[in-house]
């Protein structure tokens, strides 16, 4: 079954992954597994319409489509829809190089939001890849674009790398 998440835009499925698919496969793996549908994607994509589009080993790309659903008091998207796209496209890029076994979770985050985002301005994209990947940190740096790649913001965040053991309870 295939969930429509904005018109051309579509995912496999909605929900959370298998656990023990994760600590066998290994972050890269899973979330090719995702963009191909066999695996579900997070129930907030749908929410927020926005997907991942994009992924290979340290860098993954997600589309999505700002609306008058995202909206705040003032008429212009709530920094919330954006701060989410970029966290996942950070933290994604992260989970792209997480190894079988292991599992992250996000520790830090910051966004510079340089112009804003507004309903019916189309589909914007936003491209996320990782800095620095240790044993027990990694960081990543991500920038939203709109579809004619004008910079809407920009951030970094910071990710705790640990054993897949710790969720698994």
């Amino acid at each position: 079954m295939t969930v429509e998440i904005y018109p051309g835009l579509t995912v496999g499925s909605i929900g959370t992954l298998p656990l023990d698919v994760v600590k066998r496969d290994g972050g890269l793996k899973v979330l090719q597994a995702m963009l191909a549908g066999d695996l579900p994607a997070p129930s907030m994509a749908k929410t927020l319409a926005f997907s991942m589009t994009e992924v290979e080993e340290g860098r993954v790309v997600f589309a999505g489509m700002p609306s008058a659903d995202h909206l705040n008091p003032l008429g212009t998207v709530h920094g919330g829809w954006t701060a989410t796209v970029m966290d996942s496209a950070l933290g994604c890029a992260v989970f792209s190089v997480i190894k079988p076994g292991e599992a992250y979770t996000t520790i830090e985050f910051k966004l510079n939001l340089v112009r804003p985002v507004l309903p019916g301005m189309g589909e914007v994209f936003c491209e996320g890849r990782i800095v620095h990947r240790g044993r027990t940190i990694a960081t990543s740096e991500a920038w939203l674009r709109d579809g004619k790649g004008k910079l809407l913001a920009h951030g970094t965040e910071t990710c705790a790398i640990f054993p897949i053991e710790n969720l698994m309870r």
